[in-house]
């Protein structure tokens, strides 16, 4: 077992990962009778996308002796209707270092195979756009 997952009440669940211990919780968001006060399931959904190309390139970064440190993704969610399902998630990913081209490529076409991309339904408009420092 990953995880756990409590109801709490409130439209609001607290999620424990059971090899570290650690503390999630969601809440419904505003626009479907939630509290918005921390993140929602789809959220977490859209964050992990982002998170997992940060990592994936890391870990390729770590590989070519290249420091990828303080780089960032800044995640937007688009919600579609009928029915209710995350439509578009875009990453911008902003790279912080010192890369020659032949590393930007490497970078953006690992980011590309992680996990998360690829497991996500066709119907998930993804966009990904890097930026260099």
């Amino acid at each position: 077992m990953t995880s756990k997952i409590t109801y709490v009440g409130n439209l609001r669940t607290s999620s424990e990962h059971l090899q570290s211990g650690t503390i999630i919780l969601t809440d419904a968001p505003t626009d479907n009778q939630g509290q918005g006060a921390t993140f929602s399931p789809t959220d977490l959904v859209a964050n992990a996308l982002g998170a997992c190309i940060i990592t994936i390139m890391a870990i390729k970064a770590r590989d070519l002796n290249v420091i990828i440190d303080n780089s960032t993704a800044e995640i937007t969610k688009i919600m579609g209707v009928e029915p209710r399902r995350i439509a578009k998630i875009g990453v911008l990913i902003k790279m912080v270092g010192t890369f020659d081209q032949k590393t930007k490529l490497i970078l953006e076409r690992t980011a590309m195979t992680c996990p998360v991309h690829m497991s996500l339904h066709p119907g998930v408009e993804q966009e990904v756009i890097f930026e260099w420092a």
